[in-house]
């Protein structure tokens, strides 16, 4: 299941920090709460439905660091450093 966010919120980027310089895809979407699981992050990433700085991603080992968009949906996620 995916979390779209609230309605008003859709189209603007939230600010995710991370504690490390980077973060797997799929860590990335569980630490942000996007995804409860490690399966449904790997199902959602598997599924095209998830884009990383605009393009479809399919990995879930890919490597994110701060600067990087992440689409889930309607949904903007933007990794920032702690």
């Amino acid at each position: 299941m995916v979390d779209q966010g609230d309605p008003e919120d859709r189209g603007a980027a939230r600010r995710i920090p991370i504690q490390t310089e980077s973060i797997s895809l799929a860590a990335f979407l569980k630490w942000a709460q996007a995804v409860g699981t490690g399966g449904q992050a790997k199902a959602l990433i598997q599924s095209g439905r998830v884009k990383v700085n605009g393009r479809v991603e399919l990995r879930r080992g890919r490597t994110l660091v701060p600067g990087d968009r992440v689409e889930v949906g309607a949904r903007v996620l933007e990794v920032v450093g702690a």
